[in-house]
């Protein structure tokens, strides 16, 4: 019986150390996990810069971070403002995006120096809460369009002046902020200062860099989509969503500027190419231009008549190709395409320096023709005055401008004929060839072989 006791207690005593050692191993194992447990339970903040012009490619970027920043569940956002302003129908985009965020957006006009005008104003507003940092500046965002002369801007129409300043009326009574001082940004192109949007209550916060924000707007309560959430961003981790390469590509083609200098390389492109067949390079360039800048237009709103205006000066300049009109037809047809790309955007939001440089673009447009056109009818004008050759062709020798396969162009003496090669057989773009006969208007050719006999 003792003997049974003694192993019994050994045996309860085994029992006890392996509990104890579980126990200690658990403890052990907790405490190395803690630091890594509270390195993952920071907030996480994402933040969008949104720097220049705001673009279809800005508005891409912002609703491709906001979706990461709602699937990683962030605490919050911050979209870093710095445009003078932008498109309209990107903004609204980006406005309504925001609007559906689950989560507190900051607005933050930034970097020192940074100004949120125009467009960026309405961003700014439409963030939960809004900051700027020291010596930045918001608002004139009057909506501006060309002057019919030209030269520089003009305020646009009373009808699209009150639409946007009750738009902006509604995203500060939304948020909370004075609804007065918003139609004024609109209505009388009020600037404000960091100290002054501070003061009247059009900003929330000042604030020197993302951190001392993040510190500042912790535990502020805000309304997100009807409901109260508390911002918890004390010492987030900021993740940085960059602009990838198809949002920069759309951010280019949906700038106007750049839309009109794309549409024109592509027409005059395709001029040269109706005009010169044969040689593939203007074609291919003009074909991928126009694509992107047709695509382009189709990003920004337009004026239907300045539409028109460029369609017609686009076939004025191709009927001078076609006509002996000596340079008038071409010359209205210029002046008709540079008006019409001139009056084309109907961009409100726009900064007005911008319309300067556009104005800038379209007389470039101007003299890139002008040059071209010139060229084109000095051409015509050496090939008219020529007399055209008649009679016996027979053994003038040309070069082929279209395969011969069996029938194509080539190029006599200055002059483009159809031919035909002799027996049937194929002669490649760019070979020499002699003329053997002729049968009316139709050459029939054979190849010259390299020591100057014919084939």
């Amino acid at each position: 019986m003792i003997r049974i006791r003694n192993s019994s207690s050994r045996h309860n005593c085994k029992i006890l150390a392996s509990i104890f050692t579980v126990i200690l191993l658990t403890l052990l194992v907790s405490s190395l996990s803690m630091p890594l447990t509270a390195a993952e339970e920071k907030p996480l903040v994402y933040v969008m810069e949104v720097e220049g012009t705001v673009t279809f490619g800005t508005t891409r970027h912002i609703e491709r971070g906001l979706q990461e920043a709602q699937a990683n569940q962030a605490d919050a956002c911050i979209i870093s403002l710095n445009t003078p302003g932008g498109l309209v129908d990107a903004t609204l985009d980006i406005l309504q995006d925001m609007s559906a965020a689950q989560f507190p957006i900051i607005t933050y006009v930034n970097p020192e120096g940074g100004i949120a005008a125009s467009a960026g104003t309405f961003i700014l507003l439409n963030g939960h809460i809004a900051a700027m940092s020291p010596g930045t500046t918001c608002g004139a965002a009057m909506p501006v369009t060309i002057a019919p002369s030209g030269e520089g801007s003009q305020a646009a129409d009373e009808k699209t002046i009150n639409f946007l300043a009750g738009h902006m009326k509604s995203i500060a009574k939304e948020r909370g902020r004075p609804t007065d001082l918003a139609g004024q940004f609109v209505t009388d192109n009020l600037v404000l200062n960091n100290s002054e949007a501070l003061d009247k209550g059009v900003v929330e916060f000042v604030a020197a860099n993302k951190e001392e924000l993040l510190d500042k707007v912790h535990g502020q309560e805000v309304e997100v989509n009807r409901e109260i959430q508390v911002v918890n961003t004390a010492g987030a981790r900021m993740v940085t969503v960059p602009l990838s390469t198809s949002e920069q590509a759309l951010g280019l083609i949906s700038d106007p500027n750049l839309s009109m200098i794309f549409l024109t390389i592509g027409i005059f492109g395709l001029i040269i190419g109706f005009y010169s067949p044969g040689f593939v390079l203007p074609e291919v360039l003009g074909g991928i231009c126009l694509i992107l800048g047709l695509s382009g237009v189709g990003l920004f709103q337009g004026n239907l008549a300045a539409g028109l205006l460029a369609v017609l000066g686009i076939g004025l300049i191709v009927a001078e190709l076609l006509t002996p009109s000596f340079g008038i037809m071409g010359v209205g047809g210029l002046v008709s395409l540079v008006m019409g790309i001139l009056l084309f955007p109907n961009e409100p939001l726009m900064p007005e320096r911008w319309f300067t440089t556009f104005r800038s673009t379209a007389l470039g447009v101007g003299l890139v023709g002008a040059g071209f056109l010139m060229i084109v009818v000095i051409g015509l004008a050496k090939l008219r005055g020529k007399s055209p050759m008649h009679g016996n062709m027979q053994s003038l020798q040309g070069v082929v401008i279209s395969d011969l396969d069996p029938r194509g162009q080539v190029r006599i003496s200055g002059e483009i004929w159809q031919a035909e090669s002799k027996d049937g057989y194929a002669i490649n773009q760019g070979e020499s060839v002699r003329v053997v006969d002729r049968q009316g208007l139709l050459l029939v050719v054979d190849r010259v072989k390299q020591n100057g006999n014919g084939g």
